[in-house]
């Protein structure tokens, strides 16, 4: 039997392979995905922008380097930071919404 095969949903498979919904690896693995998209969407708007890193980390202060890491979810950022690559550097408006 292949592993997994007993899975039906997207949310059976991080059940099983992060574990449950409030433990600490399951918040490890949801925090690391959050990571992930942020880094995505700055790219993507970067990208809309016709902004390179280096272009994007000298209007913010930060090193190309820097912009690269959080693109590939690879940094943690403060929210001043993500406000500051967000509006100043990108020109756009955030919203934060918690539910």
């Amino acid at each position: 039997m292949k592993k997994g095969k007993d899975i039906t949903t997207f949310e059976e498979y991080l059940d099983k392979t992060y574990g449950k919904v409030g433990t600490e690896e399951r918040a490890d693995f949801d925090i690391k995905a959050k990571s992930f998209a942020i880094g995505e969407i700055i790219r993507e708007e970067r990208k809309q922008a016709k902004m390179t890193q280096e272009e994007l980390a000298r209007r913010t202060g930060t090193r190309k380097s820097f912009i690269s890491r959080i693109e590939n979810g690879h940094s943690d950022i403060q929210l001043s930071t993500l406000y500051r690559l967000i509006e100043q550097g990108l020109g756009k408006k955030m919203h934060i919404s918690i539910q």
